[in-house]
Parts: structure tokens; C-alpha cells; sequence
């Protein structure tokens, strides 16, 4: 196929004519180049080659299979991270048609084939002055070889459709669809330190604020490595404030790509923004900011005694609306890998011990002994404990869960596998999960229940376990540890006849496994990187494990203190119901307002469960996204209450809006799992794929346009859920 001679444009040739298809940011290192303001060489692929590489593979017909599933304001965080990855995997294994790629690399190949690059986004919609879209497409550093370049262009492309710039885009009303991405290619300068600046400080634009690191620019965008900061006087550039961190490490180019490397004694010691280099960065800063005619927000480099340009774009006005969202809170979900092992050991080493410590202390207090005043202080203090930890979970627990994702990223830019979340496979199975070790304690008990007749029929009598017999102590154990499953039943751990029934459930069938891990997938995973690789591989592997467990994990964590909580208002409530004297009604007036404030339920939620696709009646086929492979049909059991948890049969489907970690002790029953909420990261994407169980999440609709007894299907594959 002949390709418009427009594909590829030098960025010294660009004008402000070229901004729909070149995109703001290669522009305007057109415009700085062409005032003299040294940036390192480069070319820009401009947004034609993007429309011929989807019009040329289908890529353009395919994509509205994913993107059109859903409509991505209905869609939580973990549906939009899903959905980045199925399109980055999509992008991945679909190579560039010959023709195209011949046609690119008459272009890159006599420039760039023997030496290293960056590879950048350039949307058109990209850095106005009223919207900056850094950091939210893919950037690739020393990037070497015609086919590495290729492979990071194509990258860069789908990043077009990142959790991210989707989360934008709909925050600024455009339609992704109707978007394009142009990419800049430039040699890779090589600085001795590198940073940002400000020509109107965000918030005192009467300053000039600068940041400088050692090394490459990569981990201080990143945030890494914490740079040195002054604040100058944006008149006469006199310096009004110094912040000094402490230098520890820095962003360096290796074989391939870049790394994080200790910093030596002398520059640990010396900052990288002297003031002979803040007095080159204040006058480039300048220059730049007279050339556009606005304040400017510019990243520079400096080699030896050359200071270069890397990028320079407005400084946002600060005035799109948020309407109502959580981007900000969104995007700081995306960590490196260092900080995630930091964040991993913070969590593991003093939140979660800090949270089992007091929901310890909460445990031992004896409710029954408290006055009404004492107890209404009490149910207080739990709610204020418990509001306390969730907002840390919110702080902490969620952003661990990328983790996962930065594995599974990795994973898939290695081997390339068709099934984008074939990486779980390497992170399923882990003893470590609190809610597997659960089920496996059950099944031991069921599996007491089993071998023993006399012991069936008497618990299905419903009378109690003989006192002192294997089954009574072991029972006892369980209780001490699990004792908040009976909370999750809707019971009391005094009154556990949910227990029981489940139990006996359990004892019908052989037991269920838990997963095994693929060491074949760990296998060619690690054999993708070089030996010289293959501590970050196992680090990267390490982390992602250690983010599903944690994933999972915290929220029992949280499911203790909420049992805590529960029990004070299960006792306020007693007390209600056997007190009806006047006086003592209005000292418990504070705890009537405290018990109608219960914690959701198990299964349900209160979000917006979205458009419906139809009403029980019409509708037969439900669309959502494929979450654990696999196919059955049985009858459903709908779960909208703790309570219905109790009848769960063996074979049944467990259909709920969220599935709760406290819940997942019906795992070992189900057949399959059909969700409202949607994401591969939620609890129930987690132990059906712990289990092998079919599962779809994302369901919209599921509890209302499903009742129990249903006969549906689930095809975990195709993500369709058959009702009848």
C-alpha cells in the first residue's frame, strides 16, 4: 500500500500548521529549534502513520470491540486499568504491516540505527493551556536498534488508549475514538544532570521554581529520586529558597533502557543545581517562555557545558472542571517498582499489624459489662477506628495493587501471550492468601464432617458438637482465628448455625484444590531476561506476588475491624429490643442513629449500578468482561445479603454486585461467579482464578436482572453471561 510522503516530518521542519497531525509537544520543539534553543535531533511520526497502521491491520474495526463494552464513565479503576491492557496487548501483537514498516524505516533507519533514542508521545490534544496530559502516555528512554524503535512506536500508540488518557479524556469531554497519536523520536542526550522548571511557580507566579537531579530525567518524572528545588525571584533571579534532599541514587542509561544506580560520594555531597546551572536553566527558561508568549513548564539536560531543551509546554491554567472525579487520587495509583517495595514493606511490616493490634484490642473488650453510655462511646470509637484504617487503605492498599498491573505490563512485553492476563497464572496460587488458608481450615473441618456419620447427622439436627470431641476443639480453633465468618453470615459467633449448614455443604463433595502455579510460564518468563537482568526480573515477579496476596489480604484486615464494629451494634441493638423504658430510649437515641448507619452488606453496594441492559424480562444474554477462563451452566445463587450466603448450595453460581474477601468461603462450592463490579483486580476475579472457577465481572445489572434459581451460563472466555 503507497503511505502519504507525510509520515515522518523533522522536528526542525514543523510549524504551528503541522499541530493536527504532529501534535503539540514535537511542535513546539520545532518552534524552540527554530529560535536557536538547542534540542537534541529528532523526527516526528506524524499522526498519519498512526491512522494507516489502524487502517491497514484492522485495528480500526477491532478496537470497538473492547472500548464499547462499557461506557468508561460506568467503569471503577480497575476496569480501566483492565481495558488499557487488553488494548496495549492488542497493539502488541499486532506487528506493523511490511509495507508501513518498510516505509518508517527509510525514514528512522539513516538517523537513528546506531544510536540510542527516546520515543515520546505527541498527541494533537496534548499540553494546551488548559490541559496537559504529561506523564499520561507512554515514554521510552534509550531505546536502541530499527526494531526496538518500531516496537516502542507501536507502544506509544496504544498508550493513546491508556487507563490514564481514557480517564482524561473523559474528564474533558473528548471522544478517544476521533483522537490520534503522533510520535517524536529523538537521539537520546546523555546528561550529567537533567530536571524541570517553572517559569511561573504553580501558586506564587512571582517565582521561579527549578528541580535538577543527577543523571537522566527518568527519576525525577517518575519520582524516584527527589530532586534539589530553588525558588527565584522571577525579576531579577535572586535565589529566595533552597530545598536539599537527600541524594541517594540515580536515573542512568545501561545495555537497554535505564536504571536506578547508586549515587557516588561526591555527588551525593554536591547538588546537581549550582548556581552557575540554575543561571543557564533561568535564561533558557526565559527565552522559552518569550518564544511561546506564556509561562512555560520545561524539561532540560545538561552534558558537560551544553544545555539542551528536552520539552517545553504551558503551564495548565488549573481551570478544567473535575466534575466530581478522583483523577488526581487516580493517577497516583501508578507507582515504579521501587516504590512499591517500599510500600510493600510499610504495609507488611506496620499497617496491617497496626490494624489486627487494635481490632486485637477492640476484640478483648467485654460489651455486655458496659453502661449505655460506655457502649455508645464505644460503637464511637470502633466507627472513628474504622473510618481511620479504611482512609489509609484508600492512602496505601489500593495504590499496592498496581503491582500487579506493572507485572503483568512487563509479562507481556516479554512474551508477547494473547491472553493479556496469562501473567496471573505466575501470581495465582500463593499460601500466603489469608482468604485460601481460611478455606483450607474449613475443609478440614468438613472433611471431619465427612468421615464421621454421627457427627452429619447431629449438626443437621442442629444440635451441638459433643464437647471435648476432635471436631468440637477443632471447631473451637477455627472460631478463635475465623470467628468474624459468622459475622459475614449474619450471625453472631455464639449462634453459628450458618457455619454448620455450610459445612455440611462442604462435606457433600470431595474437596476443592486451590491453584497451582504454572512453573513453565515462571520459566520463560525469567528466561527472557539476560543473567544481567535477572534480579529485576525476579523483583518485578516478587512484587506483583506480593500484590495479589496484599490485594486480597487487607481488606480481611479491614473485614476484622468492621466485625468489631458490628458487634458493639449488634449489642446496642439487644439492648433496644429489651429496654423500652423511656428514659433509657433516650440514652440510646445516639445508638438507634449508630445501628442505622450499618456497614454495607456483603454483596452489595451502594454505587450506581449503571444503565441496565433491558428489564428480567427481555433480556437473555448480559455482556461483561472475561475474568476467569472457563464455561458452566447451573442454577444461580444471588447474594444480597449476608444472610443468603447461609443457603449456598454445592454447583450453585455466585451472582452478587461485589464480591466481599469475608465472602469467599463459598468459593470452594461455587460452579462460577458473576459480578456487577468489574475489574480483573476485585476479590472475585482473584479467587476465581485461585479456584478455576468461570468468572465475569462488570455484569451490569447482575442482582436485578437475575434471580436465584435461574439456570444461566457463563462463559469466562467471551465474557457473556446466558440467562436461561
Amino acid at each position: 500500500m503507497n503511505h502519504p510522503s507525510t509520515l515522518v516530518i523533522d522536528l526542525v521542519e514543523l510549524t504551528a500548521a503541522d499541530l493536527p497531525r504532529a501534535g503539540g509537544k514535537a511542535v513546539a520543539l520545532g518552534r524552540l529549534a527554530s529560535t536557536g534553543t538547542p534540542i537534541p535531533p529528532g523526527l516526528c511520526v506524524t499522526t498519519t502513520a498512526y491512522d494507516c497502521y489502524l487502517d491497514d491491520t484492522g485495528l480500526r474495526q477491532r478496537l470497538p470491540l473492547l472500548l464499547e463494552r462499557k461506557p468508561f464513565s460506568e467503569m471503577r479503576w480497575e476496569e480501566l486499568w483492565d481495558l488499557g491492557l487488553r488494548v496495549r496487548s492488542l497493539f502488541l501483537n499486532t506487528t506493523l504491516p511490511y509495507g508501513l514498516a518498510a516505509d518508517l524505516t527509510g525514514h528512522l533507519a539513516p538517523r537513528f540505527a546506531d544510536r540510542p533514542v527516546t520515543v515520546r508521545s505527541t498527541a494533537p490534544v496534548e499540553d494546551s493551556a488548559t490541559a496537559s496530559f504529561a506523564g499520561l502516555h507512554d515514554s521510552f528512554v534509550n531505546v536502541r536498534g530499527l526494531p526496538a524503535i518500531l516496537d516502542r512506536l507501536r507502544l506509544v500508540w496504544a498508550s493513546l488508549w491508556s487507563d490514564r488518557a481514557l480517564l482524561y479524556r473523559q474528564e474533558l469531554g473528548l471522544d478517544p475514538a476521533a483522537s490520534a497519536m503522533a510520535v517524536i523520536v529523538q537521539e537520546l542526550v546523555i546528561g550529567d544532570r537533567s530536571g524541570v522548571a517553572f517559569s511561573r511557580c504553580p501558586g506564587r507566579p512571582k517565582l521561579v521554581a527549578i528541580e535538577a537531579v543527577w543523571g537522566l530525567n527518568q527519576g525525577l518524572v517518575d519520582g524516584d529520586v527527589e530532586p534539589d528545588r530553588l525558588l527565584l525571584d522571577h525579576a531579577d533571579g535572586r535565589i529566595v529558597e533552597r530545598y536539599t534532599p537527600q541524594r541517594l541514587q540515580a536515573c542512568r542509561a545501561i545495555t537497554d533502557g535505564v536504571a536506578l544506580q547508586p549515587l557516588p560520594v561526591t555527588e551525593r555531597e554536591q547538588s546537581p543545581l549550582s548556581d552557575d546551572v540554575a543561571v543557564l536553566v533561568m535564561s533558557l527558561l526565559r527565552q522559552a517562555e518569550e518564544n511561546f508568549g506564556a509561562p512555560q513548564d520545561l524539561e532540560w539536560t545538561l552534558r558537560g557545558k551544553e544545555l539542551f531543551a528536552l520539552q517545553s509546554r504551558p503551564i495548565t491554567t488549573g481551570d478544567v472542571p473535575d466534575n466530581g472525579g478522583d483523577r488526581a487520587w487516580y493517577l497516583s495509583l501508578h507507582k515504579s517498582l521501587a516504590t512499591l517495595q517500599n510500600l510493600r514493606h510499610t504495609i507488611e511490616d506496620e499497617l496491617l499489624p497496626a490494624m489486627e493490634h487494635d481490632a486485637e484490642s477492640l476484640a478483648a473488650v467485654d460489651l455486655q459489662q458496659l453502661s449505655d453510655e460506655e457502649l455508645v462511646r464505644e460503637i464511637e470509637t470502633r466507627q472513628g477506628i474504622l473510618d481511620r484504617w479504611e482512609e489509609r487503605y484508600r492512602e496505601m492498599c489500593i495504590p499496592m495493587a498496581h503491582g500487579i498491573r506493572l507485572f503483568g505490563q512487563l509479562y507481556n512485553d516479554r512474551l508477547r501471550p494473547a491472553d493479556p492476563f496469562a501473567f496471573l497464572g505466575l501470581l495465582a496460587g500463593d499460601t500466603g492468601l489469608l482468604a485460601a488458608q481460611r478455606n483450607r481450615a474449613l475443609q478440614e473441618l468438613a472433611d471431619l464432617v465427612r468421615s464421621d456419620p454421627l457427627l452429619t447427622d447431629r449438626l443437621r439436627d442442629g444440635h451441638p458438637p459433643v464437647s471435648g470431641s476432635p471436631f468440637a476443639t477443632a471447631l473451637a480453633g477455627f472460631m478463635s482465628r475465623y470467628g468474624d465468618l459468622s459475622w459475614t453470615l449474619g450471625e453472631t459467633a455464639e449462634h453459628s448455625r450458618g457455619l454448620m449448614s455450610l459445612l455440611l455443604e462442604l462435606a457433600k463433595s470431595p474437596p476443592t484444590q486451590q491453584t497451582i502455579r504454572n512453573q513453565t510460564d515462571e520459566a520463560d518468563y525469567l528466561a527472557s531476561f539476560t543473567m544481567e537482568e535477572q534480579s529485576f526480573a525476579h523483583e518485578a515477579l516478587e512484587i506483583g506476588r506480593a500484590s495479589y496476596r496484599l490485594r486480597d489480604n487487607d481488606n480481611l484486615y479491614i473485614g476484622n475491624l468492621t466485625a468489631r464494629l458490628r458487634e458493639a451494634r449488634a449489642e446496642a441493638t439487644r439492648r433496644l429490643a429489651e429496654h423500652d423504658k423511656p428514659e433509657l430510649a433516650a440514652r440510646m437515641a445516639p445508638v438507634r442513629e449508630l445501628v442505622a448507619r450499618r456497614p454495607t452488606p456483603a454483596g452489595s453496594s451502594e454505587e450506581d449500578a449503571g444503565n441496565l441492559p433491558g428489564t428480567r424480562l427481555q433480556v437473555r444474554q448480559i455482556v461483561g468482561q472475561p475474568a476467569g477462563p472457563g464455561l458452566v451452566r447451573g442454577r444461580a445463587r444471588v447474594i444480597r445479603q449476608p444472610a443468603d450466603l447461609r443457603a449456598f448450595q454445592s454447583g450453585e453460581i455466585l451472582v452478587c454486585d461485589a464480591v466481599d474477601p469475608n465472602m469467599t468461603f463459598v468459593a470452594p462450592l461455587a460452579g462460577g461467579i458473576v459480578e456487577r463490579r468489574g475489574g480483573m483486580l476485585i476479590h472475585g476475579a482473584i479467587i476465581a482464578r485461585e479456584y478455576g472457577l468461570p468468572c465475569v465481572t462488570g455484569v451490569p445489572g447482575a442482582t436485578e436482572l437475575i434471580d436465584t434459581g435461574n439456570l444461566i451460563t457463563v462463559d469466562g472466555y467471551l465474557g457473556i453471561v446466558t440467562v436461561g
